[in-house]
């Protein structure tokens, strides 16, 4: 089978691009003739406030060598010419990232016509923050494409109401393989400083302003801030002073590069994730790769994904129920247990990757 996979790669940086780099080379090593085709512009700058590739040009994980980067958002030629280029494969896969693409790949769609089987690898199927015209462009999409795929139950229900006749879910699996290597002190008294760690964009969804509140509320937590912000960095920080929790608050501010992870991970007792909504989350499976338990919020896969104790659960935009789960990870004994079925977690990377590829293959096939 020839495939096509059409998503964003290196130079664009973040999760999504190292997920559809490390499928191309997946597909190929299970055995599968595969075409990477990418972006030379994903969208418009404007659309996205912080840095859109990464900033020493170095690739986070390795390239895969047959790609091609000849689709831009402003350009309709380039979505008519790769569409017409695509008609030798067998199957094409869109990765979908952002509903403002689907433009083009309703496009290309009709260009490629019904000879040619179609996939939608959706990571989030309506945007965290959605505009009026989100809703009908990915509805008109999933009702065109022969199958789409989804990483959770509740995306998959949700691509079902938009149209998608039968959508699979299949687990994400984590883009990085990592040998974790715990340098936090060791905590032997509640009162011993518990370090907790924020990983990722700060936007008003991720509840990162929840999180400086709860910590504010114990006086053993030493929260660090860590990611690229969608405001200005100034407000948390004018927030935390206001709550007297200063310094204890440190912000991170800017891309964190694929090789700081560990020593950035191995710093922490635990990661906290307090979303207001979500879907999932690939910093879950990061923070756990990188042996280190995580509090969530009870909203989309997430409570799933640190079933088996390798984890706590708190409500959504709640202060005080968040504040309590960090209450109970700084007792020494709790942390203890949450750092014990982290390190028992078997490790099932290669597993899942295979999972992974096979679910895509099924679903391509002509």
């Amino acid at each position: 089978m020839k495939l096509a996979l059409v998503g964003p790669t290196h130079p664009f940086k973040g999760g999504i691009a190292q997920h559809t780099t490390r499928l191309a080379g997946a597909l190929r090593d299970a055995g599968v003739s595969t075409a990477l085709v990418s972006w030379s512009r994903q969208y418009p700058a404007r659309l996205y406030p912080g840095q859109l590739t990464v900033p020493d040009g170095q690739p986070e994980v390795p390239p895969y060598d047959r790609t091609t980067r000849d689709l831009a958002w402003n350009r309709p030629d380039s979505w008519l010419r790769v569409a017409r280029r695509l008609r030798a494969a067998d199957a094409v896969v869109f990765v979908v990232v952002t509903p403002l693409q689907l433009v083009a790949y309703h496009v290309m769609l009709s260009v490629l016509g019904r000879g040619t089987r179609t996939v939608a690898l959706v990571h989030n199927v309506l945007p965290h923050e959605p505009s009026p015209v989100d809703r009908p462009l990915v509805s008109a999409f999933l009702r065109r494409v022969d199958a789409v795929l989804v990483h959770t139950t509740e995306q998959a229900e949700l691509a079902r109401e938009l149209g998608a006749a039968d959508p699979v879910t299949i687990l994400l699996p984590s883009n990085i393989e990592a040998h974790p290597h715990r340098a936090a002190p060791a905590r032997t008294s509640p009162d011993d400083p518990l370090e907790v760690l924020f990983f990722g964009l700060v936007r008003p969804y991720k509840g990162v302003d929840v999180l400086v509140r709860a910590a504010a509320e114990v006086p053993q937590v030493r929260l660090t801030v860590a990611g690229e912000f969608w405001s200005d960095p100034a407000e948390l920080a004018s927030l935390a002073h206001e709550l007297g929790a200063g310094d204890r608050v440190s912000l991170r501010a800017g891309y964190v590069p694929t090789e700081q992870l560990e020593e950035l991970f191995g710093a922490s007792h635990v990661v906290a994730l307090p979303y207001r909504d979500a879907t999932g989350s690939g910093n879950i499976r990061l923070a756990l790769e990188q042996g280190v338990p995580v509090v969530v919020t009870r909203v989309g896969d997430l409570p799933e994904s640190v079933a088996g104790g390798l984890g706590l659960v708190c409500e959504p935009d709640d202060v005080a129920s968040l504040a309590e789960a960090l209450r109970s990870v700084a007792d020494p004994e709790v942390q203890a247990a949450l750092d014990r079925a982290v390190a028992a977690r078997p490790s099932s990377h290669a597993e899942e990757w295979s999972r992974y590829v096979g679910a895509l293959v099924d679903l391509a096939e002509p």
